[in-house]
């Protein structure tokens, strides 16, 4: 789950992290009374789960209060294309008001979780304020990296290393590493899975302070902060992800036009492999679990069909927890409710699988059976293609 930069910032603020003074704001009156209330020069945010608001005009230095009024009532509903958001864009629902810094450098923070070694890695770069893939692709040695021990936490000596490799003067030293472990404290203990400071920098006057904030949760941990949770801001997201969350399901939604349902992440991932291996492209990622029933199945069905960019479904299961029969019961329920206009590929495998083809021959649905997970996949791309 993601939370917007104003969000990131008032949970960092009460970790002890060093942020900006500043206010989110919904309509344009309040966010020109925020505005005169932190004096000028100040900054307009556009508040959206996308990087590269600033190339897409979405952050605004303001001086007085016609200019406030006028950068807010341009942002405030205004549909905000960066390379993050793709050509449909996001729309400006609120604006984070902050007061004007002034910056003497630029640098990047951000830890995440290392897949390879398992643990909480913090990687710092000279480079603020630029994309970190970028950073990554053309001068990967800028990139310093320090994994926590996760039975010591962040020591000490890692700060020092990190803030002597940006160069910080002596005097910094100290503070940038009381940033850094109480950064990672955050992490840790709110059970983040991104937390990036992009960029951080030293003020005129020595002090450094988080100037923007891209924070990130872990879902599965989500049941131990129920405060959190509430900063999820659906307007933000997918409609069919969060209508898949409703139903405990794991839904990612992609750009190809193949809709796919497994169950089991690793069949998940196999069959996407296998779309694309047969010339196609999934549209999604769903996987229904190995307890879902019938009701669990219609509902992504449903979800499978709502997507427009759809041309044809390939259903793979392997019955085992999930017999074959449940999922043909609800996928014959889901396809009478909607009416299914695409064309429907499913294989299956596994316990009850021959009371499972049954019930689908039953149904006098037109429902193209396949004799494997390759072959599925063949058919598939093959029918979207018609």
């Amino acid at each position: 789950m993601n939370i917007h930069e104003h969000q990131g910032k008032d949970l960092l603020r009460r970790y002890g992290v060093a942020v900006p003074d500043g206010q989110a704001c919904f309509t344009v009156d309040e966010a020109v009374a925020a505005a005169e209330r932190l004096g000028f020069p100040c900054v307009v945010k556009a508040q959206i789960h996308a990087g590269g608001r600033g190339k897409a005009g979405g952050v605004k230095l303001v001086k007085d209060v016609a200019a406030a009024r006028a950068a807010t009532t341009e942002l405030l509903g205004k549909t905000l294309v960066t390379h993050q958001t793709g050509p449909q864009g996001r729309v400006v629902r609120r604006l984070l008001v902050e007061q004007g810094c002034a910056i003497a450098r630029e640098m990047y923070l951000g830890m995440v979780v290392d897949r390879g070694s398992g643990r909480v890695t913090v990687m710092a770069s000279t480079e603020g304020g630029v994309e970190i893939e970028e950073v990554a692709a053309r001068t990967p040695e800028k990139i310093l990296r320090e994994t926590i021990d996760p039975a010591i936490g962040f020591a000490g000596y890692q700060g020092r290393r990190v803030a002597f490799a940006l160069g910080l003067a002596k005097e910094q030293v100290g503070p940038a590493v009381g940033f850094m472990s109480a950064l990672a404290r955050c992490f840790v203990e709110s059970d983040c899975s991104l937390a990036e400071i992009n960029p951080l920098v030293v003020l005129k006057d020595g002090k450094l302070i988080a100037l923007d904030a891209k924070i990130g949760f872990d879902d599965n941990a989500l049941f131990r902060h129920p405060d959190i949770r509430e900063l999820r801001d659906a307007s933000e997201e997918d409609p069919r992800e969060t209508e898949a969350a409703k139903h405990d399901l794991s839904y990612i939604a992609l750009d190809g036009n193949i809709g796919c349902m497994v169950n089991g992440a690793g069949l998940a991932m196999a069959t996407m492999d296998s779309v694309k291996g047969a010339g196609g492209t999934p549209a999604n990622f769903l996987d229904v679990g190995g307890g879902a029933d019938a009701k669990r199945v219609a509902a992504a069905f449903r979800i499978l069909l709502s997507d427009a960019a759809v041309k044809a479904i390939f259903i793979n299961i392997f019955g085992g927890i999930l017999r074959c029969d449940v999922l043909a019961e609800g996928v014959v329920q889901a396809a009478r409710e909607v009416g299914l206009k695409v064309p429907l590929v499913v294989r299956m495998e596994g316990t009850n699988v021959e009371q499972g083809k049954k019930i689908l021959a039953d149904s006098k649905l037109d429902i193209i059976t396949a004799s494997d997970m390759r072959d599925g996949a063949k058919k598939a791309v093959e029918a979207a293609a018609r």
